[in-house]
């Protein structure tokens, strides 16, 4: 269990810690970046990116719970991973890129976790981005403008399509 003394530990340099650290966020937070970057490859190179940035910042952190910490690792690692798509020059523009969700379909009419991750995943991935950020991360249209460095009504537009996408896909799999 990670505590106040292990995060002194890792702020210290200790291996040992900043692995007991690693161990008990990576599988999380590769989750998170995974929702964002559809690659299992991007999302742990984002994972081993985001723990170096971490460990050097670690000293940044003011600790109070547990909570906090996990909250401020995922801000890192979300950042990461805007970058990445950044350097990409994603577009969140771009319409012309078709959506392909398996089809599957519940006999009692209703989606499973899994599924919707799913539909959300097979989001082009402007569209997955601001959706992720402001649906699931709770991020707001003025945060997103500007860590995206787009404006706010793109962030709207951008969140009402996916919304429009996903709502598609939910009563095509439902009918």
């Amino acid at each position: 269990m990670v505590d106040q003394k292990i995060i002194t530990k890792c702020i210290k340099g200790n291996k040992r810690a900043q692995k007991a650290l690693f161990k008990a966020y990576a599988q999380k937070m590769f989750v998170h970046c995974y929702r964002y970057l559809k690659s299992k490859e991007d999302a742990e190179e984002m994972v081993s990116e985001g723990f170096v940035k971490v460990f050097q910042n670690l000293n940044s952190l003011v600790y109070t719970d547990l909570r906090s910490l996990e909250a401020w690792i995922k801000r890192i690692m979300i950042n990461e991973c805007l970058m990445f798509l950044r350097k990409r020059k994603i577009s969140f523009l771009d319409e012309s890129k078709a959506v392909h969700v398996a089809s599957v379909i519940k006999s009692d009419g209703e989606l499973e976790a899994k599924e919707i991750y799913g539909l959300i995943l097979n989001l082009p991935t402007g569209y997955r981005t601001i959706f992720n950020l402001f649906a699931i991360e709770g991020y707001t249209h003025k945060e997103i403008s500007e860590m995206l460095k787009i404006s706010e009504g793109t962030s709207r537009s951008q969140l009402t399509k996916a919304r429009k996408v996903l709502k598609e896909k939910v009563n095509k799999i439902n009918s």
